[in-house]
């Protein structure tokens, strides 16, 4: 494993006991820099950091094409994606496996595109062979939308593989739902020709929410010259246009964009294959942990998610109740299941700074919980 870079002078566990799959505990050195002192975001310091995170963001997403920092959610950012690209009526074809990907498909429709939602089902990832077949039988779909790494359930989809089919059978675009992958799991933007990925600071890059990112690519480019979806917020021209000034078009979340700063560039200096490795290797010891504990996973181990654990629960325990008994137990705070997987399973975040201390208390405080609730 590689070793982590991610250091805290606070040892205690109790102020780290934050395993959700986002947002994440904070070290010591990224926390004094969320309570740095206001900039001007019209300035010359601003235009300096501006440029350096943006270089840094780019290098993460392995692309040489546009990247841009939002002020908002990893849900805006998703929005982003929608409407700089689409137009009311467009085709879409929705991939979903979970909560999110639901998310996405909404977030398509509230805007008016026409969207046909490709479901598999949870704890199972997209199919790119079924996908393929979708797509040749379905001519004019303008866009496929999908979540890269289901959080609700603890999947990852096969983004290259799936964005390699979209392209042979297809002229569709490729907007990708990376809110808790990117900077944890390879995401090659240009090799893998995804034309917008969104994702959000407060997860595995390591900083306060408050602050989203997106890539756009020149397919992208091309199509945003054509939508017609209502925008202004979000509209990718004026944070086009802003940052050849080395502006944001609105006020910028500082404290937010001061700590990535420091994460994006730690994350840069580790290398990124590392940061991939450090995150596999993590998951890999939340897996056999929840294996030695007598649980199983929720999805197929082959699919599973490198940022968040997925456990099935034993039938008849309720995942709430675990939740809620692990917490007032331990103080740790674990996730639950969201939607049709409410109190079925329970999830673990492992994603961003994470040390095996970490996940090790937290199946340590499942493992008792679980016990102390048999009859």
């Amino acid at each position: 494993m590689t070793a982590n870079v991610y250091k805290t002078t606070a040892a205690k566990l109790a102020h780290e006991n934050l395993r959700i799959p986002g947002p994440v505990p904070l070290p010591d050195d990224i926390l004094e820099a969320v309570g740095t002192q206001m900039m001007n975001h019209r300035g010359p310091e601003y235009a300096d950091m501006l440029a350096r995170m943006t270089v840094d963001l780019k290098t993460v997403f392995m692309t040489k094409g546009d990247a841009y920092f939002i002020t908002s959610s990893g849900t805006g950012a998703m929005e982003t994606a929608i409407v700089n690209t689409l137009s009311p009526g467009d085709k879409v074809l929705s991939l979903t496996i979970g909560f999110f990907g639901d998310r996405f498909a909404d977030i398509a429709k509230a805007y008016g595109a026409q969207v046909e939602s490709m479901s598999f089902p949870y704890g199972k990832p997209v199919d790119p062979d079924a996908l393929g077949k979708k797509l040749r039988e379905s001519k004019g779909v303008k866009a496929v939308i999908l979540t890269h790494n289901e959080s609700s359930t603890g999947v990852s989809n096969p983004l290259q593989a799936i964005a390699h089919a979209v392209h042979a059978n297809s002229d569709a675009l490729v907007l990708v739902d990376a809110v808790s992958s990117a900077a944890a799991m390879p995401i090659a933007v240009d090799a893998w020709g995804l034309d917008v990925v969104a994702t959000a600071a407060q997860k595995a890059w390591i900083a306060p929410p408050g602050i989203a990112m997106v890539t756009f690519s020149q397919k992208a480019w091309k199509a945003q010259e054509t939508a017609k979806m209502p925008r202004y917020y979000f509209d990718i021209v004026q944070y086009r246009d802003y940052l050849k000034i080395g502006q944001p078009p609105f006020t910028p979340c500082l404290p937010a964009m001061y700590a990535l700063e420091i994460s994006l560039r730690r994350i840069v200096e580790e290398g990124i294959e590392n940061v991939f490795a450090r995150h596999h290797a993590i998951a890999d010891r939340t897996r056999n942990g929840a294996l030695k504990l007598g649980l199983s996973l929720f999805p197929d181990r082959q699919f599973a998610s490198d940022t968040v654990t997925a456990i099935r629960l034993p039938e008849g325990l309720d995942g709430k109740a675990l939740v809620a008994k692990v917490r007032k137990d331990s103080g740790i705070v674990i996730g639950g299941g969201q939607g049709p997987m409410t109190g079925k399973i329970v999830r673990i975040g492992h994603m961003g700074w994470v040390e095996p201390a970490h996940v090790d208390a937290a199946l340590d405080a499942v493992g008792k919980a679980i016990n102390g609730m048999r009859p």
